[in-house]
């Protein structure tokens, strides 16, 4: 039976149309940032010969408990700006092997590009994230840019800007009531950045990389991008403040707790005086 065109796939168009935002957006210039996209064996097999991998390439990571995995995932050094109009060059379609060591090129990653060198930090965090929300499928890393400066200005504690960013806007509290996690700045692409980040993905959906970037995860692309969205705003809007001469007025906790009732959420225990 003939494959259908890869390009078609939906989760290849929603890659290159989030990828050409996040540019857009100043979130990822240059080559800065990368994401990975759990698919199903189904959803690949009507697009590409599954039984016959392209190329095969070493991973410096135990991946066996996602062996079998397919993914797709953004190309080691190539620029986000270029996914949509070129995007066998820039991304590719990549299947895990049984042995757990091995990346299976299926589709892409052409020229001999190879997956983000932060696959090793985005297959732990899948593995984390998957151990708590079975239907987790994203893992995004950019250099959201109000962020990024809160690291250099704001206390990197995790109660202390989780509450900071809950109190910028009111729609914080709703979309990440578990809070923001921060690790310690670390080599990016190493396998101690991985870890320290999969950690924190045990218990929050945004992973600080101080001084660097953000990560989010989330069951599909519109959650995680909007994920990293909404704490982006909530930085924005903190960096205008300190602009303008600092909070005059903010939500109280009291107005968390109440936001919280109304919405039939949990926020991080022991994060509102309350």
């Amino acid at each position: 039976m003939k494959k259908l065109d890869i390009l078609s796939a939906p989760y290849v168009q929603e890659m290159m149309k989030t990828c050409t935002n996040l540019y857009r957006l100043g979130w990822d210039e240059r080559n800065g940032g990368n994401i990975s996209y759990l698919l199903d064996e189904d959803w690949v097999s009507p697009f590409l010969d599954i039984s016959k991998p392209i190329r095969k390439l070493p991973i410096k990571f135990d991946a066996e408990k996602l062996a079998g995995c397919y993914f797709a995932v953004t190309g080691s050094g190539k620029y986000f700006k270029n996914i949509e109009e070129f995007p066998a060059e820039n991304m590719g379609i990549i299947r895990i092997s049984n042995s757990g060591d091995v990346v299976e090129v299926l589709w892409g990653l052409e020229n001999d590009a190879v997956p983000t060198s932060e696959l090793p930090s985005h297959l732990m965090s899948h593995i984390a994230r998957l151990e708590v929300d079975p239907q987790n499928r994203i893992i995004m890393h950019n250099h959201a840019t109000h962020l990024l400066a809160m690291t250099f200005t704001h206390e990197l504690d995790e109660r202390a800007l989780t509450r900071t960013l809950w109190k910028m806007c009111t729609e914080c509290l709703v979309v990440f009531p578990e809070g923001v996690s921060i690790i310690p700045w670390l080599i990016p692409g190493s396998n101690e950045i991985g870890e320290a980040t999969a950690n924190k993905m045990k218990k929050t959906r945004l992973v600080v990389w101080p001084q660097h970037g953000i990560y989010g995860a989330g069951r599909d692309m519109d959650e995680t991008f909007g994920l990293i969205e909404t704490a982006e705003k909530a930085a924005k809007v903190y960096t205008y403040v300190q602009a303008q001469g600092g909070v005059r007025q903010t939500l109280e906790d009291k107005n968390l707790k109440c936001l919280a009732d109304a919405f039939g959420i949990t926020p991080h225990e022991g994060y509102l005086d309350i």
